[in-house]
């Protein structure tokens, strides 16, 4: 454009550019991703691309030559792949590791283009690349054939909903253009695609290191027909779903600036609204009328799908941050029970019984993972039965919140239906989550309503029921002072019960063993039992190592702010294994006791005990005092 308006009058110029300007901001954008096996030419494809469209600024072009000069990948040509590979790392590697994201564009387009990893172990880079794509365009080395890792990026891109693909076989160049190399890939890549949910597969023959079919037609392929890559990116058609779909709002804010105004605020979901429309208030179900729509000062007619706007409704109704305003005629689902699919994030591993803090919108609540069903080997798209899930594998899982929300699944509409695992102490993501479906098991459950409820029993038994929860090592003394706290209670007549982790173990948990996965399980069942018991009136003492934070926290969550009591018996390691009463330290220290806590297996201290005992200095009796001070 510089050529085009440097010998204008200043006027002229100024109008070109504000016409070029006004256009730009008229065009819609296209969010797609390039992924595929390494050193098949994702860089060097998004590179050339920005290149001869032209995207490139002269600065950068001589920056690019001079680095092509000196990390002499190409004998001295251009190596387009520097301009999206910035980290040094990726650089001295040669490989992409991190997400490189670029903006360019067209007459035609806007774009934003993710250029993914394409190791395993870079699995959650690639799903946070994807998560927000249209299209993927997937890399094939024409003179490697279709590998494990192009099988692994469609399934991906597969399992995140997104609707196009492009199969760019690239390096033609190095089978000499040949057209029978290119109809067998595209045979054999459209049979493994047969079990995907693509909308469209289209496969372009290209060679992103020569210029071949990436934004000018090859002469070397005069047998193609098809588009080149910025031909069809500039014409598929997507976005579409979100505006036929019902209209979907997510209240990000209740927006009252002053008592004459309450508004409340957030981006459109899906679907279109119009001043006068009906809607519904989710997950209550309160029915208005859309008063108007407002967009700072202005008053908008109505607003489509991404605009963040202000809803007034007719008439006083209850919406908090997190509720969903919906089409009256066009409801969404409402459960507490989920069927997801999981990536996870995180180096701690998951296991049936943790909780998290899910995030779906603008909705922050507790979370459980009440089943593993399986998880994916991504290479091959079989499903393996497992009681976990670990950094970068991606499962089948159930999911609880403590109170219903509205939600759709992810195929529908994706906003609706993704949301992110977050631990509720370091705040860090866990995992990404797709919604596929709310259980049907969480409608038809009834909880009834006894006439004997644990008020009734309590005054029948003349105290109510508590927990308290012991927790430390091994040979801290949970056991001892349990049993010196239960005599204390029985003397004053108060009806009490132990739980202790080797009777349990005996019995109702027999069939675990002493793996992270069966420790969670161990606490989860426990807190369930221990629960019942409150609820029937006693006074439940608990004696387990229960050694992870999160698994005292969900017992934690069972049970109302007086009803739970921990207590940290605080003892030393030396201490704890000099006492040995059983004789786990020195099997532990031989290697005869694999996952025992304090040698090879953590143990987290509680941050926020209601009581510690530090049984190093305390008397078993004057434990019992101060336990006794808390009944």
């Amino acid at each position: 454009m510089q050529t085009q308006i440097e010998n204008l009058s200043p006027e002229e110029a100024r109008r070109r550019v504000d016409e070029y300007l006004q256009g730009q901001s008229e065009l819609d954008l296209l969010r797609f991703i390039t992924c595929g096996s390494v050193d098949d030419g994702k860089s060097t494809l998004i590179g050339r691309m920005l290149y001869e469209a032209q995207l490139v600024f002269d600065d950068q072009v001589t920056a690019l030559k001079n680095d092509s000069k000196r990390q002499g990948t190409q004998g001295g040509d251009i190596d387009f792949a520097l301009l999206v590979d910035g980290l040094a790392a990726e650089r001295e590697q040669g490989i992409t590791i991190d997400v490189a994201y670029r903006f360019f564009g067209t007459e035609h387009r806007k774009f934003i283009v993710a250029d993914t990893p394409g190791h395993e172990q870079y699995t959650r880079n690639m799903v946070t690349g994807a998560s927000t794509a249209d299209v993927a365009v997937i890399l094939v080395d024409a003179s490697q054939g279709i590998l494990t890792q192009t099988r692994r990026h469609s399934f991906l891109t597969s399992l995140l909903g997104i609707p196009h693909v492009v199969l760019a076989i690239n390096k033609m160049d190095l089978v000499d253009y040949d057209e029978a190399t290119f109809h067998k890939i595209t045979e054999q890549y459209n049979e493994f695609a047969k079990q995907l949910t693509f909308k469209s597969i289209t496969p372009i023959a290209l060679s992103a290191l020569k210029g071949d079919n990436v934004i000018q037609r090859s002469t070397k392929m005069p047998w193609y027909q098809g588009p080149t890559l910025l031909g069809f990116l500039e014409t598929v058609e997507v976005g579409r779903l979100n505006s036929e779909h019902g209209f979907r709002f997510p209240v990000q804010w209740v927006n009252r600036p002053n008592a004459e105004f309450r508004g409340f605020s957030g981006a459109v979901a899906a679907g279109s609204i119009a001043k006068g429309d009906a809607v519904k208030i989710m997950p209550g179900g309160q029915e208005a009328a859309v008063e108007d729509i407002v967009l700072f000062k202005d008053s908008l007619d109505h607003a489509l799908p991404g605009q963040s706007v202000t809803l007034t409704l007719d008439r006083e109704v209850d919406v908090s941050r997190g509720d969903v305003i919906v089409a009256a005629n066009d409801v969404c689902d409402v459960s507490d029970q989920f069927d997801t699919s999981l990536v996870w994030m995180e180096a701690d591993n998951g296991y049936v019984g943790r909780s998290y803090w899910l995030m779906l919108g603008a909705t922050r609540i507790n979370a459980t993972l009440t089943e593993i069903r399986y998880k994916y080997n991504v290479n091959s798209l079989e499903q393996l039965p497992t009681r976990s899930l670990g950094l970068n594998d991606i499962g089948r899982v159930s999911l609880s919140v403590d109170q219903p929300i509205p939600y759709e699944s992810y195929a529908q509409c994706a906003s609706m239906g993704s949301f992110i695992l977050m631990d509720r102490y370091s705040h860090a993501t866990v995992a990404a989550g797709m919604i596929n479906f709310g259980l049907r098991r969480a409608q038809n459950l009834y909880p009834q309503d006894h006439s004997v409820n644990t008020q009734a029993r309590s005054q029948l038994m003349g105290h109510k029921g508590k927990v308290f929860w012991l927790t430390g090592l091994s040979g801290s003394g949970k056991s001892t002072v349990a049993n010196a706290f239960e005599k204390a209670l029985q003397a004053q007549g108060v009806h009490s019960y132990i739980l202790d982790g080797d009777n349990i173990r005996t019995g109702l948990n027999k069939d675990l063993g002493f793996t992270e996965a069966d420790r969670v399980e161990n606490i989860r069942r426990t807190a369930e039992v221990a629960k019942l018991m409150k609820d029937a009136g006693l006074v439940v003492i608990t004696a387990f190592i229960s050694p992870f934070r999160s698994e005292r926290d969900m017992a934690r969550s069972l049970f109302d702010d007086d009803e739970f009591i921990e207590v940290f018996l605080d003892v030393s390691l030396e201490t704890a294994e000099g006492r040995d009463p059983k004789g786990l330290y020195r099997k532990a220290r031989q290697g005869e006791l694999p996952h025992f806590t304090g040698i090879d297996s953590p143990y987290e201290a509680p941050e926020t005990a209601e009581l510690i005992l530090d049984t190093d200095a305390l008397s078993v009796e004057q434990c019992v005092d101060k336990l006794m001070a808390l009944t």
